[in-house]
């Protein structure tokens, strides 16, 4: 645990809304490039990215002069384009999947963004523009020189002026007596003035042609210098400084695809073994892998699965047993993942099953049928560790986000469980997050909770599908997180 990582497990601190960027207008108006895809934030918690769906990253920096969590626009660039696959006809979207930023090293910022195929390395800086502020000759100067015409001297009456003084050599006496001489001391370099200081973008490095399929994931290394990229079938190993080289060091293709029967969902670094890094799979399985075994780690992986009796099993158990997410807390001790029903906690030391299961999504069992029918079964939540690895967070539906505090040491039986809500109605009402004891069955604990908490929905009618929170990120050192809900982006922080 950090030393300065504030505790994300204090039930008396008040989770409330703090800020809100974005457009606040009806879904129905909402431009497809502007949905929010990714949200990360950097290391220290002072600086934010987003990535949208139109290739667009947008930076937010701290705002220092404020006591609390606020932050306001940074810059803003055009990562990706849409391109064309001319071999296999197919369209790639410029939509920005993951955006990861790199340890800062100097004053300037690098983070790696991606889309479904290519993979770069942003620098960020501060570029300053600087323009004439001192010519040659100045006006007074010019003036001079009436006899070359109304324009002074330009380029002509420079050359003019050159060839009039070469054929007065011979008479040097009269030259200098001319009222319109003038000697090389006169003429001086141009001066350079500060115009202005912009937040300049610019493209280090490109990793492309290396993935047949779909990134889903990229996750920089401890040791600061090599990163994995993930796609449905391969992951590969990079090295920062090297665009046109990578090491594939897991591939699950079968050599008949009609044999395949999982794909890659999700894939990170141990946050301090540079060596281990986990992949998650569409069958619920987490392994974790050492690149010190072997070329290709997934022959030697260590797997994490829990155990499903075959009687539960039903149409939609292999979509909701998915794993969507995979994430290391900062100590490197536990993972959690997330699929459509659950968030599950795993310990290093034990992969036979998970020390803790919370049902996320149990008041939706009886309903799947409806989810699949709306394509929202197959929606792929988040779910992130908080600054001091104890609690966690993920999302839900009727942009509903859920904290659950001290999850890694609380009770099995009963889960303290804090609902937020991204959207502008609960915030205007002044709804706050209010600690709430649920049981096994997703229950509210009588006694818990009040009439000024946000809840989270139980009857399925009233759940809309469009509002869903599947992107977020828990700041570093504070109880401050950052909430991605269609194209707007909103912060929220404890009182």
């Amino acid at each position: 645990m950090l030393q300065d990582t504030a505790d994300s497990t204090d039930l008396n601190q008040t989770w409330k809304f703090s800020q809100c960027f974005g457009d606040k207008g009806d879904i129905e108006n909402i431009t497809e490039a502007d949905i929010i895809s990714t949200v990360e934030f950097d290391q220290t918690g002072d600086y934010l990215a987003t990535g949208d769906r139109g290739g667009r990253v947008v930076l937010f920096e701290r705002n220092k002069s404020k006591k609390n969590c606020e932050y306001r626009f940074h810059t803003e660039f055009q990562s990706h384009d849409a391109e064309f696959d001319y071999l296999k006809s197919l369209e790639i979207e410029e939509k920005i999947n993951k955006i990861k930023w790199c340890k800062r090293s100097n004053s300037a910022h690098f983070l790696l963004s991606t889309n479904d195929k290519t993979i770069k390395l942003w620098k960020i800086y501060e570029k300053t523009i600087k323009i004439v502020s001192e010519n040659n000759l100045n006006d007074g100067f010019n003036n001079g020189f009436n006899g070359y015409g109304n324009s002074g001297l330009n380029s002509y009456n420079l050359s003019l002026l050159n060839n009039n003084l070469l054929s007065g050599l011979s008479n040097i006496s009269q030259l200098h007596n001319n009222p319109n001489y003038i000697s090389l001391n006169s003429l001086h370099l141009p001066r350079m003035s500060l115009h202005d200081t912009i937040i300049a973008a610019a493209p280090r490095r490109i990793f492309a042609n290396a993935h047949t399929y779909h990134i889903n994931s990229i996750s920089i290394n401890s040791d600061g210098e090599t990163f994995i990229s993930a796609d449905d079938l391969r992951v590969n190993l990079w090295n920062l400084g090297i665009s046109d080289q990578c090491f594939n060091i897991v591939d699950i293709k079968p050599a008949n695809m009609e044999e395949l029967t999982q794909v890659i969902t999700s894939a990170a670094f141990h946050p301090l073994s540079c060596n281990l890094f986990a992949y998650s799979s569409s069958k619920g399985e987490i392994k974790l892998a050492d690149m010190r075994e072997n070329a290709l780690c997934d022959s030697q992986a260590k797997v994490f699965e829990e155990y499903m009796d075959s009687t539960a099993h039903n149409f939609f158990t292999e979509i909701t047993t998915s794993i969507s997410d995979v994430k290391f807390s900062n100590d490197g001790r536990y993972m959690v993942s997330r699929d459509y029903m659950t968030v599950k906690i795993w310990d290093l030391k034990m992969e036979n099953k998970p020390i803790k299961t919370i049902n996320v999504h149990e008041q939706l069992r009886d309903r799947l049928c409806d989810a699949y029918e709306n394509d929202a079964i197959f929606d792929k939540f988040e779910v992130v560790f908080s600054g001091d690895g104890k609690s966690m967070m993920s999302g839900s539906y009727n942009n509903n986000f859920m904290i659950y505090p001290d999850a890694v040491n609380s009770n099995e039986a009963n889960e303290t469980e804090i609902v937020l809500q991204a959207d502008k109605s609960a915030f205007k009402a002044k709804k706050v997050g209010i600690p709430t004891l649920r049981n096994k069955n997703n229950q509210p604990v009588n006694g818990t909770g009040n009439n000024n908490s946000m809840r989270r929905d139980l009857d399925f009618e009233t759940v809309d599908f469009k509002k869903s929170i599947l992107h977020l990120s828990w700041h570093p050192m504070e109880n401050s997180v950052a909430i991605a809900a269609t194209n707007n982006l909103y912060i929220f922080s404890t009182s």
